[in-house]
């Protein structure tokens, strides 16, 4: 059940200001009052948290920061009480007062909370889960649209006293802007999107995604690496086969201990779509698929295990139950808004019969269920809510999109650039999702800050090495237990693939978040991740060799750069000891010196 699904509060005025909040002087921290359903029918008020930093200098006007999922609460994930962040966004807005506040649902502001789908993994339990969470909301279930999000930002600028306001979007934070300027088109100044969702998106099957990632995988690997092409055909290839029949296996922890996984179609396709978050994933899944496609799934298994532990996070960081009453409100859907849960099943059967060929890309009709319809078939409230009618203001817009974004592709946001007479693409290549601030070598900062100031702005950025090369290989099947030791170059090469694989595992957890992880090899010992070192213990991805010694980061890159030692040891390995400084991996192996 819900820990808390609407926070009713007596009636106060409109915005109530709190004193000095957080570590930034200055910020103010507001709390505006929203009826739960503005038709007055179901009684209620949301208490929204909004943040507010004044501007330095001279006022230039004001910037509304939104997040995305939907889920994130804006003011939690800007937190523009972090002095680091305020840093970044005053440099990206010069002169603007920043405004942030949690959506209704997220963070501070009558977070929904749905216990079973915050945990959910497979699409049967997210379904599940999703109905369960629609019960438990009752009659509130139906204001969660993005049109109610959109009122509840026009009343906070109402509160806050300002006329026109900037909207800096981000994911579905894009959406919620342009149906702010659809419904509110006198009171946008600007507007700067980043990863563009269209208005009239997401497709209920994903289709859009799903035609465009294998063009998107096959580019991935143009600076530093791997085989584009492989890599689309293997991911293709794999996802097809384990819709039809899962790959089911075992892997092995760092404790020693074993845990079954399962792998489906739909979870190869999860898997490579949150890549584009995780620049460390992106780097592990090339060699990871092609390996898996030659027979040895060991390290797909591994890293699928790895994805859902990462992926696990509170309903105060990401609420699954605010994106089901979004998107479930939302739609579309090939269901009429009032046609009873129990119809919809067959309804949804039906249309993805339907679909004409190649609607879903390379991917068989299974793969359809990636998308919102099937998720929100159990529903419990009527489904679709249009946004207002427009017409789009005229006024500058700017859309960054990354070259390597697959759950928001450039074609989306070249659609939505179209719709504004004053809009401008920004493509950053090889950067993925959520692209201003994943973009390492600043160019995107740096634009965003051009385009503020009025300058002009390119519409690419050079493409940069990326901050960890893609794991060069990983071994295909091979015997349990190998006859004979690899000769001192081969085990070198299978040093230098763990060595860019721990890399790639640690920019997916302590690089991440700065904090520590132990992770494990695929056949056996552990990674120690934390922020600035690696520590390996008798950590193995090929069967028979073993690494144990510590990697330090010495430089932030693009590309990162790790030095330290390690000892070669394993039945199958020439031991020795080996030495990393950046790129350069060399030392004596079996008596020889490699390098």
């Amino acid at each position: 059940m819900l820990a808390a699904a609407v926070v009713a509060v007596a009636a106060k005025p409109a915005a109530a200001r709190a004193d000095q909040c957080g570590k930034v002087a200055g910020l103010v921290c507001t709390q505006v009052d929203v009826p739960l359903d503005r038709s007055g029918q179901v009684p209620g008020t949301i208490a929204l948290h909004v943040e507010e930093l004044p501007a330095q200098g001279a006022s230039r006007g004001v910037m509304f920061l939104i997040a995305g999922g939907p889920g994130q609460g804006s003011a939690h994930v800007f937190d523009l009480g972090d002095p680091t962040a305020d840093t970044l966004y005053r440099y990206l807005f010069p002169g603007y007062t920043l405004v942030a506040y949690d959506d209704r649902g997220t963070g501070e502001s009558g977070l929904l909370d749905c216990p079973a789908l915050q945990v959910a993994i497979t699409e049967a339990a997210q379904v599940a889960g999703t109905a369960s969470c629609g019960s438990t909301l009752g009659a509130s279930a139906a204001f969660y649209s993005t049109a109610d999000h959109a009122e509840d930002l026009d009343a906070v600028r109402q509160a806050l006293g300002f006329d026109k306001i900037g909207l800096y979007g981000v994911s579905y934070g894009t959406k919620l802007a342009m149906a702010y300027a659809l419904a509110h088109p006198d009171h946008v100044e600007r507007l700067l999107l980043d990863s563009v969702l269209p208005p009239e998106l997401p497709d209920p099957y994903e289709s859009n995604v799903l035609r465009t990632m294998p063009t998107t995988l096959a580019t991935f690997c143009r600076i530093d690496g791997c085989n584009g092409a492989a890599f689309a055909s293997d991911v293709v290839a794999l996802a097809n086969k384990y819709a039809a029949k899962p790959l089911q296996g075992k892997v092995r922890l760092s404790s020693g201990r074993q845990v079954a996984k399962r792998v489906d179609g739909l979870e190869v396709l999860t898997v490579v779509l949150d890549a584009d978050l995780s620049p460390g994933l992106a780097a592990e899944l090339p060699a990871v698929m092609h390996a898996a496609r030659a027979g040895n799934t060991q390290p797909l298994l591994r890293l699928a295990y790895l994805h859902d532990v990462e992926n696990e996070e509170p309903a105060v960081e990401l609420s699954s139950g605010l994106y089901a009453a979004t998107t479930c409100r939302d739609g579309p859907f090939p269901w009429a808004p009032d046609t009873p849960v129990a119809q919809r099943p067959a309804i949804l059967q039906a249309a993805i019969s339907s679909l004409p060929a190649g609607t879903l890309g390379p991917f068989g009709p299974w793969a359809a269920e990636l998308g919102n319809a099937a998720t929100c078939v159990g529903w419990p409230s009527p489904t679709g809510d249009p946004l207002g009618a427009g017409p789009l203001p005229n006024v500058p817009m700017l859309a960054v999109s990354g070259g390597f974004d697959m759950r928001t592709p450039t074609a989306g946001a070249a659609s939505v650039v179209a719709r504004f007479p004053q809009g401008h693409l920004l493509v950053v290549p090889g950067v993925g999702h959520s692209t201003v601030t994943a973009d390492p070598s600043g160019c995107a900062v740096n634009a965003v800050r051009t385009w503020m100031l009025g300058g002009a702005v390119p519409s690419s950025c050079p493409q940069t090495k990326p901050l960890v090369v893609p794991v060069p290989s990983l071994p295909a099947a091979g015997p349990a237990r190998p006859a004979h030791a690899a000769t001192p170059r081969a085990t070198l090469a299978s040093a230098n693939d763990a060595l860019h694989d721990a890399q790639a595992l640690w920019l997916m957890t302590a690089g991440a978040s700065g904090s520590s992880a132990t992770l494990p090899g695929i056949y056996g010992g552990k990674l120690v991740a934390t922020g600035r070192s690696i520590r390996l213990v008798g950590y193995s991805i090929a069967r028979g060799v073993t690494l144990t010694g510590t990697l330090s980061l010495k430089q932030l890159g693009p590309p990162l750069a790790f030095q330290g030692t390690v000892t070669i040891g394993g039945k199958a390995a020439s031991h020795g000891v080996l030495g990393l400084q950046g790129t350069s991996l060399r030392g004596t192996l079996g008596g020889r010196a490699v390098g």
